[in-house]
């Protein structure tokens, strides 16, 4: 160490399904989606992050756009090294640097991944540069973004609802004691979004606008304290073919995502009940933490709070508890040695 640490630079990264997020220096340098647009002829990759998402669904045959992460996991490896050493380049403090520093890496990963998955992301990280990569779980850097210290001897539950899981676990000593990790979140609400409006209305919709209507009007229950206002939303009309427009509630919503919340809530009921007794009373005082994208959609923390009786507190900045909490890794190594895989 000593004289090379110069040439080191420590970045947090929270890999997502759905966005990617980059920290260094304390700071939140890179907030952008994780799709990347290739040409398919000279197979390089045209644009990465937001310029590619404007893409999404407008594309000719020439250029395909690719989500390089699924299921919180990577499912095309080059793809996603692109994606990421991009993102690295697009980072103000290393655009700089006329060498190119080696990085230290701390990574989170969905708690449900497999070694080959785990060995896929360490892999991708080791050819941008990363000389030492540690991962860490993603319910575990969600509890250090939120602020609950995870060393103490008391239980706490965190639910992460990410784009491409739903990572839920019991925490303690600094380690997890139950978990379980559903591959249902903010794709599927998306997808479930797509289908409602097409067997209910006719109209097919594309993903980037189901996301749109789930960002402005989509709710988890019909009895909202403050509804949102009907929204216009445009799509081809299945029957006829031409584009048409109708208007659309949040109750519908609600009805569409209906059956993906009901299996979030079963998987909290199971990993409630796999929680030995004694956690299980902290729990009952200290209630579950929401994090994630997911957890904001509306209504979503009361009717938790109403199926499990336990109160339920979303975090603030919820998309960014994740990277915050690996952030607040990499600041102290030493201390968060033991929830870090090496």
């Amino acid at each position: 160490m000593g004289f090379f640490d110069f040439l080191t630079e420590e970045i947090a990264i929270d890999l997502g399904t759905a966005n990617t997020l980059i920290i260094h220096n304390g700071k939140v340098v890179v907030d952008a989606p994780s799709i990347v647009a290739r040409d398919r002829e000279s197979k390089k990759i045209i644009a990465v992050g937001r310029e590619a998402a404007l893409m999404q669904g407008k594309t000719h045959e020439n250029i395909k756009t690719i989500r390089p992460l699924k299921d919180g996991v990577i499912a095309d490896f080059d793809a996603s090294e692109k994606m990421i050493s991009m993102f690295i380049k697009d980072i103000p403090a290393l655009k700089k640097k006329w060498l190119t520093p080696s990085l230290r890496m701390v990574i989170c990963i969905p708690s449900g991944i497999t070694e080959v998955e785990m060995r896929a992301v360490k892999e991708s990280a080791e050819r941008v540069n990363g000389k030492e990569v540690y991962l860490i779980h993603e319910p575990m850097a969600a509890a250090i973004g939120i602020g609950v210290d995870i060393m103490q001897p008391k239980g706490n539950m965190i639910v992460d609802i990410g784009g491409g899981t739903t990572e839920i676990a019991v925490l303690a000593l600094g380690g997890i004691v139950c978990d379980k990790s559903v591959k249902i979140a903010g794709d599927v609400f998306t997808n479930d979004i797509v289908y409602y409006m097409r067997t209910q209305h006719n109209l097919y919709v594309g993903e980037r606008t189901a996301e749109k209507i789930k960002i402005q009007i989509g709710a988890a229950t019909e009895d909202l304290e403050l509804p949102p206002e009907e929204m216009a939303v445009q799509g081809r009309d299945l029957l006829t073919g031409k584009p048409k427009q109708i208007q659309t509630s949040y109750r519908e919503i609600a009805k569409a995502l209906d059956k993906s919340i009901l299996r979030i809530e079963d998987a909290v009921m199971e990993t409630l009940s796999q929680t030995p007794p004694e956690l299980a009373a902290d729990i009952y005082n200290t209630g579950i933490y929401l994090a994630g994208g997911g957890s904001m959609l509306r209504g979503l923390d009361k009717r938790l709070s109403q199926k499990t009786d336990l109160p339920v507190y979303i975090a603030e900045d919820p998309l960014r508890a994740v990277v915050r909490g690996t952030g607040i890794c990499l600041k102290n190594l030493a201390k968060y040695k033991s929830v870090l895989i090496k």
